[in-house]
């Protein structure tokens, strides 16, 4: 078998598949690139789009979408966006649970270079106001569940234009209403499938507005002890490093540890998707990485329920589960675990929580065929993953997160900033071209978290001889609740498909 030390210098290496090259990007610093970049996400969804393009590409509840039937969507979507006056750097936002829909609005946006603004589905009504005014988010795409909140204060956000009702039901488009209750027909509120079959009469093709590595794709937003939430802006190219960061890390692992190979018999990987998609975890990680690689994504419907997710394990063959920590936790420890055929998960993985013994025990107990578990560590700030551990050293490294991905870099910093040697405990750094462009419209945020170059997180650790990264703690007084659910077991509701 091949060392990880050794596949790693034959892939990032010169003439490798992921050799790296180190470049003046930005400001005059160096950074870690990939020599071989992909240009941008329209190009990852032409390209792979139509090399997959007869296989299912998604399955929510009844509905079973191709590749090519999924992109026909998209496209016609970004053509009706188009015709509504979106252009590049213009918002669209959704507010949905997961589904095909909150899947195509995130492509059809990305594709024309306008900009996905990802809102909480667990947002009270002023969040999703302030999220809305704060992005300056023309269209809004939402389910009517989520709708509800806002639907009587629409006239509380002066720039919203359109609102696209994903199960919109006849008496929901005929009106919106100020906030005295005066009917009004400003936003226009239109159904999401009338919009898709207008786009499409024309039979369109891919945008062809020109895409930078730096141009803004994604606004998702994180939030701390005090104010408002700040929205973190990944640009193309720090979703496309996240994106080869992931294809290298599953390279790696097959090359190290064959056994636990995602996609050893050939067929098509199939992926659930319970992670929301207004997370870097969902989106980044899961949807984008997954539509590349040819995956079939399989999205429950309704709150994360362990026992649906074992009916569509044994369903769809399910393969792969990345994940939470408290997801795993309540599937691992649910009385009917044992009641369904989950042998065909092969491949478990959940964000940042030091992989504790018993938990390591207990997904092997669950799913007798997962040959060793992954685990990985990032922020909504970084684009996703900035370490991982891979298969195979979980299980020698069961508190740790991994090596930094070949193109970032990790620190320790003391409360000064200044690094610290190996082995002393501080605030954890990163850096790398998955790094965020900044906090939208919060330039004082911006130039607190990102100093020379370097993403504060916020959060403590540090790292061993071997370069391994370790969290033991969240910086004190920083509540930010989904850096908290990368880092302890926690009981309240995990995140889910339907918030």
């Amino acid at each position: 078998m091949t060392t990880l030390d050794d596949a790693t210098a034959m892939l990032t290496g010169p003439g490798g598949q992921f050799e790296t090259i180190t470049t003046d990007k930005v400001d005059g610093r160096p950074m870690r690139l990939y020599r071989d970049r992909l240009a941008n996400l329209r190009f990852v969804s032409e390209v792979f789009g139509a090399a997959h393009a007869d296989k299912e590409f998604v399955v929510h509840g009844d509905q079973r979408i191709t590749y090519t039937d999924f992109l026909a969507e998209v496209n016609a979507l970004s053509e009706w966006l188009a015709s509504a006056g979106i252009g590049k750097g213009d918002r669209v936002a959704v507010l949905s649970a997961n589904n095909p829909q909150w899947c195509a609005t995130f492509w059809a946006t990305v594709d024309m270079g306008a900009i996905l603004v990802g809102l909480n589905g667990w947002w009270n009504t002023d969040e999703i106001l302030y999220g809305l005014n704060h992005s300056g988010a023309r269209v809004l795409v939402a389910d009517t569940q989520r709708f509800e909140r806002i639907e009587q204060h629409l006239a509380q956000v002066p720039a919203l234009e359109q609102v696209l009702l994903i199960d919109a039901v006849p008496h929901r488009t005929t009106a919106t209403y100020t906030s005295s209750g005066t009917a009004t027909t400003d936003p226009a509120v239109t159904p999401y499938r009338m919009a898709v079959a207008e786009g499409a009469k024309s039979d369109p093709g891919f945008p062809t507005t020109k895409i930078d590595e730096s141009d803004p794709a994604v606004i998702f937003y994180t939030s701390g002890t005090t104010g408002r939430p700040k929205g973190a802006v990944s640009t193309h190219g720090n979703m496309i490093a996240n994106l080869q960061n992931t294809v290298f890390s599953l390279t790696l692992s097959a090359m190290t540890n064959p056994a636990a190979s995602r996609t050893a018999d050939g067929t098509q990987p199939v992926a659930l998707l319970t992670s929301p998609l207004f997370h870097v975890s969902g989106c980044h990680s899961t949807l984008v990485v997954g539509f590349m690689g040819g995956m079939k994504l399989v999205i429950p419907e309704g709150r994360f329920d362990p026992e649906k997710v074992f009916d569509l394990i044994e369903a769809e063959g399910v393969r792969i589960w990345a994940t939470v920590p408290t997801m795993i936790w309540r599937a691992t420890e649910h009385p009917a675990r044992h009641d369904h055929d989950l042998s065909t998960i092969v491949s478990v993985a959940f964000g940042g929580s030091p992989s504790a013994d018993e938990l390591q025990r207990r997904i092997r107990e669950t799913f007798p065929n997962v040959k060793a578990t992954t685990n990985a560590y990032g922020l909504t700030e970084s684009s996703s993953v900035a370490t991982i551990l891979t298969a195979g050293e979980s299980v020698e490294r069961v508190d740790s997160v991994g090596l930094p991905m070949p193109v970032v870099d990790i620190a320790i910093a003391d409360p000064l900033g200044n690094h610290l040697p190996t082995g002393q405990t501080g605030e954890v750094l990163i850096r790398g071209p998955i790094v965020m462009a900044g906090y939208w419209d919060n330039p004082e945020a911006t130039a607190a978290t990102i100093r020379d170059g370097w993403l504060h997180t916020g959060d403590v650790g540090h790292l061993d001889d071997d370069g391994y990264l370790y969290i033991t703690g969240p910086r004190q007084g920083h509540a930010d609740p989904w850096r908290r659910e990368r880092l302890l077991r926690g009981d309240r509701e995990p995140p889910g498909g339907a918030p």
